[in-house]
């Protein structure tokens, strides 16, 4: 048992030697550090890269500098600034959360893993990295990164989404985190993953826990996290409906909050048998209807072939048949959460009507 103690804490004080000299403390969040600031950079952090990251990281806490503006926003808003980020279920979680925590807590973040467990979008690991690094007190953390650390440092087999797989993490974390310097030691283990225990091309030499990593003294760390039983995604298609008037508009829908692409403005989705219902439930009469070039959007459970058909219409004064739908001005850039694809469809749509 002690010299089990002993090698957890060689594995703690090594790591913050490193943290010490070569690990970052310049990115954004770790300045002027408060429990908001690094709830919003944990979230974004989540399945995205640091460089990613640090351009949405600094609009989102210009345009919301605190839980309470947050929490007084209206989705659109947030949303916007999530645009391009991706996993846009996490942007709808930060203003749920934000406004249980106007309700619950006055407007303070609860600095408790239990607590915070409770709040939608946040789960066990991302409380964990809260606590530890706004309280310095212990909190244990199982990202990507220190799973990947941990798997190959002790050659831990199997898919870390398997349920007995990410208890034994669980438990290992557990033993290795200190109960000094815990915000650093954070900082430091992710810092590690990120920069040095990479997922490709990892920089064995500079790393160190080089000594006794037993997937570098077996020369197996390429085998190391074992990646997901793969599965043959299946493929959707989708019509999309972008429909344009002689005023240069662009017809968008606001998709339902749950759901794909929930709470994000889209144009209209409909089969192929079923455009021209669409259109008379819409009210529209098209002046002409061209197919566009279709592209592939993946997801994590299947492909989704996207095929825009460009209705070009009359303005009109009377008013869209249904509520959830809305004209744009093509030229500007509406405050709202777009999806990728209309994104790279407005794109080419506004260079092709100049």
């Amino acid at each position: 048992m002690q010299r089990h103690s002993q090698l957890n804490e060689s594995f703690a004080n090594r790591l913050l030697l490193w943290f010490d000299r070569y690990g970052r403390k310049e990115l954004p969040w770790q300045k002027d550090i408060t429990p908001y600031r690094i709830w919003v950079s944990e979230i974004m952090l989540q399945q995205t890269q640091v460089n990613t990251v640090i351009p949405y990281y600094n609009r989102f806490l210009e345009a919301f500098p605190t839980i309470e503006i947050l929490a007084a926003a209206n989705e659109d808003a947030v949303l916007h600034k999530w645009t391009g980020l991706g996993y846009y279920a996490r942007a709808r979680n930060l203003l749920k959360a934000a406004q249980e925590v106007m309700m619950k807590y006055e407007g303070k973040l609860p600095l408790s893993v239990d607590k915070l467990c409770e709040l939608p979008g946040i789960g066990r690991s991302t409380a964990g990295a809260i606590v530890a690094i706004c309280t310095n007190r212990y909190a244990v953390i199982l990202d990507g990164n220190v799973k990947r650390v941990l798997t190959r440092y002790l050659s831990i087999g199997g898919w870390p989404g398997k349920n007995s797989v990410m208890d034994m993490l669980w438990r290992e974390a557990s033993a290795l985190t200190p109960k000094h310097r815990v915000a650093d030691y954070t900082q430091a283990i992710m810092d590690l993953g990120a920069t040095v225990c990479r997922r490709t091309k990892p920089d064995c030499k500079a790393c160190p826990l080089n000594s006794d990593c037993q997937a570098l003294l077996a020369n197996t760390i390429d085998l190391y996290p074992e990646k997901k039983p793969k599965k043959t995604l299946p493929l959707k298609h989708a019509y999309l409906l972008v429909i344009t008037n002689d005023k240069r508009q662009v017809m968008l829908e606001k998709r339902p909050s749950s759901g794909l692409w929930g709470g994000l403005w889209s144009f209209p989705e409909t089969r192929a048998d079923n455009i021209e219902a669409s259109l008379k439930t819409l009210s529209l009469i098209p002046l002409s209807k061209k197919t566009l070039n279709s592209f592939r959007h993946t997801f994590s459970h299947f492909h989704l072939e996207i095929i825009p058909v460009h209705i070009k219409t009359k303005h009109s004064n009377k008013r869209i048949a249904l509520a959830k739908h809305q004209w744009f001005n093509l030229d500007d850039t509406p405050a709202i959460g777009l999806t990728r694809p209309v994104t790279l469809i407005l794109k080419k749509l506004r260079a092709s009507l100049i």
